[in-house]
């Protein structure tokens, strides 16, 4: 599966920005997705999941109240809703697809990476 993320830019602190991630193949109903975030000098980090059938998500604790992970089957297609964002959000933010997965929020449980996509936020 091949996986193509838009959506980033250069936000203010504060704003909202909506992350797209396009799936190519006729599977994707079998994969759960992630969103990872990576910051200039650290690791790529989890940020988000969600299950095939959308049942189960995870976040990680920094952006719990703030993200929203959904998938729409028909589209091929997991968003990452970015409220209230802040200056350590800055990233460029990468989709994956995990075969047969259930939201892990671990890195290598991921088959599958998008080339990733730039989020900017400005205080």
């Amino acid at each position: 599966v091949q996986l193509t993320e838009s959506g980033g830019g250069l936000v203010q602190a504060g704003n909202s920005l909506t992350l797209s991630c396009a799936a190519s193949g006729r599977t994707f109903n079998s994969y759960a997705m992630g969103w990872f975030r990576q910051a200039p000098g650290k690791e790529r980090e989890f940020v988000a999941a969600i299950s095939w059938n959308s049942v189960q998500t995870s976040y990680v604790d920094s952006v719990k109240g703030r993200f929203t992970i959904t998938r729409d089957n028909a589209k091929n297609t997991v968003y990452l809703q970015m409220n209230s964002l802040k200056p350590e959000d800055t990233a460029v933010y990468y989709c994956a697809a995990d075969n047969w997965g259930s939201a892990s929020q671990l890195r290598d449980d991921y088959e599958y990476w998008g080339q990733g996509t730039q989020v900017t936020v400005s205080s």
